[in-house]
């Protein structure tokens, strides 16, 4: 027997999609699919994929292949291509991701545009949020709550700088600390802060203050994307041409979920390399599958026009808009029902 939260919530779930479909179709967007199975997957550290095997139906040598655990790179190549715009709605596989706000399998919205960087992207994703918000209303209102409180979700959202956000909420001059985890971890320390144990790197140190003090106290009367991350966490960003210290990288939260990941893409495909070289001897260190570099990726970033992008978590999004406090109540089949 299906709870009938979960039909319903089903339900939801398709008016967002086709509202979804209809906002970026509406600004130029077209959709697009791409492969689940592909030769090599993300490289994010602390990012585990399922690995599945291809075997040849007349015998022989197989190879390995993983699925994957975001479409960026496919759709990065739509870019170089030369499709402008597009989306997708994608379902997405990360291994030994299981709690109130994570499911192994589960979708993930993804959309990019040429010729713009990631503040037009916060626009677009703003207008498209407020849409989907009118769309699962009951009064075709803006509107939402969490916990027990409302949530405006009219555009625009609040802007908020990692630094600043630090700053008012943790006590922390995060920029004097120059991306230096023992100064970071003292910073922390002075201002009441559990920095973790010593000798850990920058960006454990960073994680930790934020879960601890930052994370908690944005987005919640509003969304909130918080803007300009460290150069460390430029991730698949380029850094800011003005103040190289920061990356140009938002995430955007709502009523205490991390909604979305975003980017000015980077296009230096040499420095790209760089970062993604860095990550597999990153992976080597902890001891975890070290992936081969995705050439036809790579090839695609140099002929990349300038670009903004943006991975959005659509289950969560859902739970947002319903009120629901598991991502288990928007999906029909969790996957905590067999895995135990």
């Amino acid at each position: 027997m299906i709870p009938e939260v979960r039909t319903r919530n089903a339900r939801a779930r398709a008016r967002l999609s086709a509202e979804v479909r209809r906002v970026l179709g509406g600004l130029g967007y077209e959709e697009v699919e791409t492969p689940c199975l592909v030769p090599a997957p993300g490289m994010e550290p602390h990012i585990h994929a399922f690995r599945a095997d291809f075997v040849p139906e007349g015998g022989g040598g197989g190879r390995p292949l993983w699925l994957h655990t975001s479409p960026e790179y496919a759709m990065k190549r739509l870019l170089a291509a030369g499709l402008p715009r597009v989306f997708q709605l994608s379902r997405v596989f990360r291994n030994g991701e299981v709690s109130p706000t994570h499911n192994p399998e589960f979708t993930m919205l993804e959309l990019y545009r040429a010729g713009t960087d990631y503040s037009g992207i916060m626009d677009d994703l703003e207008r498209l949020v407020e849409a989907c918000a009118r769309a699962l209303s009951s009064d075709g209102a803006p509107r939402a709550s969490r916990d027990g409180a409302a949530l405006d979700l009219a555009a625009p959202f609040e802007r908020l700088t990692v630094a600043e956000a630090f700053r008012r909420h943790a006590g922390i001059d995060l920029l004097a600390c120059g991306n230096d985890a023992a100064r970071l971890a003292e910073a922390a320390r002075r201002a009441g802060l559990d920095p973790g144990p010593p000798g850990e790197a920058f960006d454990d140190v960073f994680f930790r203050v934020m879960l601890d003090a930052v994370e908690p106290r944005i987005g919640r009367a509003r969304p909130c994307y918080l803007v300009d991350w460290p150069a460390p966490m430029a991730a698949l960003s380029r850094v800011r041409r003005d103040d190289p210290r920061v990356a140009e990288r938002f995430e955007l939260y709502a009523g205490g979920l991390e909604l979305a990941n975003g980017f000015s893409e980077l296009t230096d495909a040499a420095e790209q390399r760089r970062r993604l070289v860095e990550e597999q001897e990153l992976r080597r260190r902890l001891g975890r599958p070290v992936h081969p570099l995705d050439e036809r990726f790579l090839a695609a970033v140099g002929r990349m026009p300038e670009a903004g992008g943006v991975a959005v978590g659509l289950d969560r999004l859902l739970m947002l808009l319903v009120g629901a406090a598991s991502i288990s109540d928007v999906l029909l089949f969790p996957a905590h029902e067999f895995l135990g």
